[in-house]
């Protein structure tokens, strides 16, 4: 029961995290930007899904894992994109637009494709997923930590400035306290596969961080965009993804069920990749 609490009130949290400095601009501002943000946003909403369905297919992963996988490709990027992507001196104002609308997109797309991901890899023994219910626990633990967080920020700009670095800190914290709890109660589970679910997760990121500067660059866009668009592209929110597995999973009575897994190992292996890319794209920016 601790944790059926704790999970969806770390989430609002963080996704409270993101909406402190963020204002209705950032929705607009795509409009400055258009090409950038339409690679960026089908990388994400389109290719990423495809990505890792053909990743799960071509090494064979069990059901649980597969649905795991998707759930991950399916979630935008969060605040961990936005940082990286002001580390590596990108274009940081499209990161924030990126992450803004992918969020607020993904409580219509998510629920929708979970529903589709389970059909598909487990046919008639997929339990059921009621859509609507996940779409609203979604809307309730993403969406509306945001608008209150962008709330205090028009309304009290001078103490939002005070409190975001503590906020932020606390973030990454509460963050590292799910990845934990997920891999220490399916521990039994991530040992035995992660000669398989490893090598998956680095991959992922290697494909969608490369394809997303291949992408940018064929655009002819500029070094800044074209980094920002590969660190979304490549770097999802894992909390949100585990909370979507746990979500799912609530209807056969789990609690940080197998399924998160993947969303798990992920979030511990994108570092191993994105990290070097961020200081190449920033020694890049140096040139």
């Amino acid at each position: 029961m601790i944790v059926k609490v704790l999970l969806p009130l770390i989430l609002a949290f963080i996704m409270f995290s993101l909406g402190l400095g963020l204002k209705g601009r950032d929705f607009s501002r795509v409009l400055k930007f258009p090409v950038a943000f339409g690679v960026g946003l089908f990388n994400q909403i389109v290719f990423l899904p495809l990505v890792a369905l053909g990743l799960a297919h071509a090494f064979g992963l069990s059901a649980t894992f597969a649905v795991g996988l998707m759930i991950l490709a399916l979630c935008p990027g969060g605040v961990t994109s936005n940082l990286l992507a002001k580390l590596a001196r990108g274009n940081a104002p499209l990161s924030i637009s990126l992450t803004a609308i992918t969020s607020l997109l993904s409580i219509l797309t998510v629920p929708l494709l979970v529903a589709f991901s389970f059909n598909h890899f487990m046919g008639d023994d997929a339990p059921p997923v009621d859509v609507t219910r996940l779409g609203l626990t979604m809307f309730l633990i993403t969406a509306v930590p945001v608008l209150i967080g962008m709330v205090f920020t028009a309304k009290s700009p001078d103490l939002v400035e005070k409190m975001a670095p503590g906020v932020l800190r606390a973030s990454g914290v509460l963050f590292v306290v799910i990845i934990i709890a997920a891999l220490a109660k399916n521990w039994g589970v991530f040992s035995s596969n992660l000669g398989t679910l490893g090598p998956v997760a680095v991959l992922l990121s290697i494909v969608m961080l490369g394809f997303g500067l291949a992408s940018a660059k064929l655009l002819r866009l500029d070094d800044r965009d074209a980094t920002t668009i590969s660190i979304e592209s490549g770097v999802q929110n894992g909390t949100l993804a585990i909370a979507v597995g746990s979500i799912v999973a609530v209807v056969e009575g789990q609690v940080l069920p197998p399924v998160t897994v993947p969303a798990a190992v992920y979030s511990i292996t994108m570092y191993f990749v994105c990290v070097p890319f961020v200081f190449w794209r920033r020694g890049t920016m140096n040139e």
